[in-house]
């Protein structure tokens, strides 16, 4: 569908816990997603999202534009605004320096060198949160990966295995455990049941609705970051 201009995929899934239709766009403004329940006609649902063409020009307008990073660029790490600095003489990989990510390499090349390093952090310290996590919950630790996700955080999956968006580690600290602790909960209770949040509060040691508060504020902002 045309959106302001812009030709957009329109996405429609058919969802077991839906009870009506719900219309929004993807975290990084991509394609118009439309939820409808099981009983749902996919027809319907394409007129529903025709019909509100103007909300979703308003809303995409809302979005913050896509970011390139270049040296010079502000990128967040663990909750902090670090400025990327290039060096001919630094190595390719990016080493953090007294408020910065020093890296050197081709300068075309830079924007990918540090999204795999960011990955790559967030891998290292997602992997320590499972096992802080499991520890507390008594589980053994399952197989970790991570997501490219638009919209999820987290998630576990019914084998037990986690995944886990890679930008929470542009996320404080606080922010990311709270996700992972959210999934490891999720190996007891595979709900949201009163006895999950239960759960949830005995194994996170901070408080729950502020990294919520933090995500629902900050965290659709972090996808105009590297794509």
């Amino acid at each position: 569908m045309t959106i302001d201009g812009r030709e957009m995929p329109l996405v429609i899934r058919r969802l077991a816990q839906a009870r009506r239709m719900t219309l929004r766009l993807s975290p990084d403004g991509g394609e118009v997603r439309v939820s409808i329940p099981r009983w749902g006609r996919v027809g319907d649902a394409e007129a529903f999202a025709r019909e509100r063409a103007d909300w979703l020009a308003l809303q995409l307008r809302r979005m913050p534009e896509r970011a390139s990073i270049t040296a010079g660029s502000v990128v967040p790490f663990r909750g902090e605004a670090l400025q990327v600095r290039w060096l001919a003489d630094a190595p390719r990989k990016p080493v953090l320096d007294d408020g910065m990510i020093v890296l050197g390499g081709p300068q075309d090349g830079l924007q990918g060198r540090l999204a795999r390093w960011l990955e790559g952090e967030a891998l290292r310290l997602m992997a320590e949160d499972l096992a802080h996590y499991c520890d507390r919950a008594g589980k053994a630790v399952p197989r970790l990966a991570l997501s490219r996700a638009q919209r999820r955080w987290g998630s576990c999956a019914a084998d037990g295995s986690i995944r886990m968006n890679w930008r929470l580690v542009m996320t404080p600290d606080f922010v990311r455990r709270s996700v992972v602790a959210h999934e490891v909960a999720h190996m007891t209770h595979f709900d949201h049941s009163p006895a999950f949040h239960a759960h949830l509060s005995a194994l996170y040691e901070g408080r729950i609705e502020d990294a919520n508060r933090w995500l629902k504020r900050e965290g659709r902002g972090l996808y105009r970051l590297f794509g």
